[in-house]
């Protein structure tokens, strides 16, 4: 068979989307045909999350004129740890679940094979096979989101290491008794630099402002509720000093994961994805000027590239749908 379709669901703490994509084995190319999507609204019961994964994937196959006999198999890309082998979700922080069946389940509502993996390890081959990485034989990508997720290819392969739970980087420890993550240790690099701390950490700015005017707070139209990742980002370029304060601190605490990131793994690139890595270099140019400062191969010739993930938010579907 010339082409050949899958389903890669990226299973997130906020959104679920489904994607059908297209393999072409004779160009050596894969592309997503079809997106559908829904809210994740956890935490909520397994069979819930179930019904609503299956409902997207459905969506998402009529949206590319199928039907699920034309799906060869579907993939599915989790936050937390996974056992690809049993098709279990054995812990997941930002979903409130353990111990879930989800292979089994969606197999029974889908009747198709589905194949899991962490979902930053779906994001790293999706980048490796179609992305930034293209080409590299050690590569690392970090997902900024709901948490902070770390996908490992060392000589072309994904590295899970023992129990599946291996490239978990969000939860390294960046500041000792720090804040409290929710795998239950203090200070975690997510706890810091996910997407979720930029906006407490941009909330707590704002109710910290002794100013008249707050930039930020007009922003939202005074609806602290309202502020998103973008919001600190667009007081940053605006010269707004509170928004500056905000963004050279959250920089440091991302460059500070990525400095050690690099000093373990000394990859060929480093690509950075999710919702924060749309800010392109406002966001990657002071993170490189920590990390050629404090890298311990900062006197070496050949040096890690840093660089956004070129396939965005597609690159969880497309290594979900290329497992």
């Amino acid at each position: 068979m010339a082409i050949e379709y899958t389903v890669g669901i990226d299973l997130g703490g906020t959104n679920i989307v489904a994607g059908v994509v297209s393999h072409d084995y004779k160009a050596q190319q894969c592309q997503i045909v079809a997106k559908a999507e829904c809210k994740t609204a956890i935490p909520r019961p397994e069979a819930d999350v179930c019904d609503s994964m299956a409902d997207v994937v459905k969506k998402a196959v009529r949206k590319a004129k199928l039907t699920l006999e034309d799906i060869a198999y579907i993939g599915i890309g989790v936050p937390g740890a996974v056992n690809p082998e049993t098709g279990i979700i054995e812990t997941s922080p930002n979903l409130f679940l353990t111990n879930w069946e989800v292979s089994k389940m969606m197999a029974e509502r889908l009747h198709k094979h589905v194949k899991i993996e962490n979902d930053a390890n779906a994001a790293a081959l999706g980048e490796f096979l179609a992305g930034a990485a293209k080409g590299c034989k050690n590569a690392v990508v970090v997902t900024l989101g709901t948490g902070v997720g770390g996908g490992i290819i060392i000589d072309g392969k994904i590295y899970s290491g023992t129990n599946f739970a291996g490239a978990e980087l969000g939860h390294m420890v960046i500041v000792k008794d720090g804040k409290k993550c929710g795998c239950g240790r203090r200070g975690c690099w997510e706890a810091y630099a996910s997407a979720t701390a930029l906006i407490h950490q941009t909330r707590e700015a704002i109710r910290n402002e002794k100013a008249e005017f707050s930039f930020m707070l007009d922003a939202v139209e005074g609806d602290i509720d309202k502020v998103n990742g973008k919001t600190p980002f667009d007081a940053y370029l605006s010269g707004d000093n509170t928004g500056k304060e905000v963004i050279n601190n959250y920089v440091s605490y991302l460059a500070c994961g990525i400095v050690n990131v690099i000093n373990i793994f000394q990859p060929d690139i480093l690509c950075i994805g999710g919702g924060v890595s749309k800010q392109g270099e406002t966001l990657l140019a002071p993170v490189r000027a920590i990390v050629e400062n404090e890298r311990i191969t900062k006197h070496n010739e050949k040096q890690t590239q840093i660089c956004t993930c070129t396939l965005g938010n597609d690159a969880g579907i497309i290594g979900a749908a290329c497992l």
